[in-house]
Order: structure tokens, then sequence, then C-alpha cells
């Protein structure tokens, strides 16, 4: 069974107080209360962390007290200490240990953590945490162990390759951390059995293709069936699935796409 070897990563410890704060899950309901995604419901409490998104404290150098578990995201995150006092959480890094500095600053250097504008990073480097505007915060690149690849600098623009293999354009004055997300692992793990995906929220599945066809699409037929129907893959609604394109046509944002994401 595919294990994450955590115990080699993570500090043991409890979160910080101060950053956390209860939070009532939406599991997988819209704000009318009506199930808009299903198979979501139960599972443990989670305390929510406060994690920096915005990285604002500028030009102040923080050490790493912690590297710790967040059961509300996939990767780890880290405890920072500010040299004015203050203590954040951040998203952690492959290769961030306990006691590491790291600096968010214009003319910081090109190391595992820093943070700096897209302008200063040079072709080739791994960034996550990108933003898409200047002063909106992290917004791209946010999960266990993607990463995104500078691939060239041209006037005020970045190109960058993103985990969908997808190539845009990013203002070269946004902000963006170097390097690659941690817990890496989490892709190829295996949970073992059907209690524990329970205990994180996730509730049971069923095939369409074991349904009747009153229920589903798919269901059906004498013995075991294909997947699909004439028309092909369909949702439990008759919608398309499976390989349709579910991007607007005529986004703003295309202009900003030099090489769509691999079906």
């Amino acid at each position: 069974m595919e294990t994450a070897e955590y115990k080699s990563v993570l500090t043991v410890a409890e979160p910080l107080k101060s950053l956390t704060r209860g939070r009532k899950r939406d599991v997988g309901r819209n704000s009318f209360g009506r199930i808009t995604t299903r198979h979501k419901g139960g599972g443990e409490k989670r305390l929510w962390r406060e994690i920096d998104f915005l990285y604002d404290k500028h030009d102040i150098p923080a050490e790493v007290l912690s590297v710790e578990y967040d059961p509300n995201r996939t990767s780890f995150i880290a405890l920072l200490a500010y040299g004015d006092g203050e203590k954040r959480y951040i998203l952690a890094p492959q290769g961030l240990r306990v006691g590491s500095k790291i600096i968010t600053s214009e003319h910081a250097p090109v190391e595992v953590g820093n943070r700096l504008p897209l302008k200063n990073i040079p072709v080739g480097t791994f960034v996550y945490n990108i933003e898409l505007a200047g002063g909106r915060g992290a917004q791209l690149v946010r999960s266990a162990g993607s990463y995104a690849t500078v691939l060239a600098q041209e006037r005020e623009y970045t190109h960058l390759a993103l985990p969908s293999k997808e190539v845009r354009i990013i203002s070269n004055f946004s902000w963006a951390s170097v390097g690659a997300l941690s817990n890496e692992e989490h892709g190829v793990m295996t949970y073992g059995k059907a209690g524990r995906m329970r205990h994180m929220g996730v509730r049971p599945t069923v095939r369409g293709t074991a349904m009747n066809p009153v229920d589903h699409p798919h269901g059906g037929g004498e013995g075991r069936t294909l997947t699909g129907r004439r028309r092909g893959p369909a949702t439990p609604w008759g919608k398309p699935a499976r390989g349709v394109k579910t991007r607007k046509k005529r986004k703003k944002s295309d202009k900003y796409i030099l090489s769509k994401r691999k079906k």
C-alpha cells in the first residue's frame, strides 16, 4: 500500500491556536442548502488554519518554526516567525525544513521558499503560489507537488508552463514563490479502505451502469453493457460528459493562453 513519508518531513506539533478557527464545511451544498456536488458529507471535524496567500510582509526575513499537516489542503504548511515577531502559516515547498530562512523581497535570492516578482526569476526556475495580477495574492499552483516552469521573459510578460501543460503569459510584475510544493506523493497514495475515505468526508459512489434506466442514462440493458449510449457518456441529468469542453467560448483571458492544456 502506497503511503506518504510524513515522519521524515513533518514536525510533531499542535497548530498555533491564534491562527486557527472553527469552520462549518459546505459538504457539497450551495447557499440554499441544496446538494450541488454529490458524494460529499460527514467526516471528521477540522480546524481551519489561516494561510497567508497575500505575502504582504516585504523585506522582513522569516524563520521556519514547524512544518505541519493541514487537513484542509493537499500540501503541507509551514509556520513562520518574522523578524518583527509576527507568526503566519504559508504553503510549504519541497526542501523547506525547520530553521530555514525565507524572505519576500523584490531583490530576494532565487532560493526555495523565497518570493519575488516574476521579472526577477530566471528562465527554467520552478515556481508556485503565482499571482494573476499584482496585489491579488497567490491564485495559481497551490496543490500538493505542483509547480509551474518559467519558459521565457518577453517585455512586460512572463511565459509560464502550468501543471496542466497550458502555457500562459502573466504580467512579470506579479509575484511568485520559488520551488515546488510539498507532499508530492499525495497523488499516488492508496487509502486502503472505504472507512478512511468516510473520515475524509467522501461518501459512497455508485456507477451509472449499475443503475436502472430510470435513474441514469447509462443504466439498464441485459447483462453488462458499455458505459454510455449512442450519443456518448452522460451525467445523471443527460448532459454530455468525459472529454467535453466546458470552458466558456471567447473568454476574456483566452488572449493570455499561448498553448492550451493537453486533452
